[in-house]
C-alpha cells in the first residue's frame, strides 16, 4: 500500500509510519539504538529506500542476536487511508518479513476526530509493542 503525501511530509526513506514504528519497538526490545541511528537520513544508500528493506535487516539482526519475535501489537492512528480496510493485505506482507503468523501481529486502525494534524489527514501515527524471546 502506497501514500500520496503532500509535498514535504514524507520521509526520507518511503516513509512507512507502521514499519517504522514495528523497527523501533524492535531494536528497543533489543536494547539497540532507534531506527534514525542504525538508518541515519544524512546516509544517501537509505535515500528512497523501502522500508520493508530495512525491517528485513532489523529481523535479521534480531534473529543473528538469538532471538525471535514472538508477539507484534500495533494502533495506527490516521484519518486516512482508512487502515482497517488494509489491514488484512498488511499483516500478509509484515508477517511474512517478520516470519509470525498473522495471529501474532494485531494491528488496529483509529482516527483522530479530526483532531490535529492527524485528524486533518496530514500525519500518520504508529504505536507498536513487540514481544521477542531467546531461542
Amino acid at each position: 500500500m502506497e501514500i500520496d503525501f503532500p509535498k514535504g511530509l514524507s520521509g526520507h526513506s518511503d516513509g512507512d509510519c507502521l514499519i517504522h514504528a514495528i523497527i523501533d519497538a524492535l531494536l528497543g526490545a533489543l536494547g539497540e539504538p532507534d531506527i534514525g541511528q542504525l538508518f541515519p537520513d544524512a546516509d544517501p544508500r537509505y535515500k528512497d529506500i523501502r522500508s520493508t528493506e530495512l525491517l528485513k535487516r532489523v529481523v535479521k539482526k534480531c534473529n543473528s542476536k538469538g532471538w525471535q519475535i514472538v508477539h507484534i501489537d500495533s494502533v495506527v492512528i490516521a484519518e486516512r487511508p482508512m487502515i482497517s480496510s488494509y489491514a488484512g493485505q498488511m499483516k500478509e506482507v509484515l508477517c511474512s518479513l517478520l516470519k509470525i503468523d498473522e495471529r501474532d501481529l494485531g494491528i488496529k486502525a483509529k482516527t483522530n476526530e479530526g483532531m490535529g494534524l492527524i485528524g486533518e489527514g496530514k500525519a500518520i501515527a504508529a504505536f507498536v509493542q513487540a514481544l521477542i524471546q531467546s531461542r
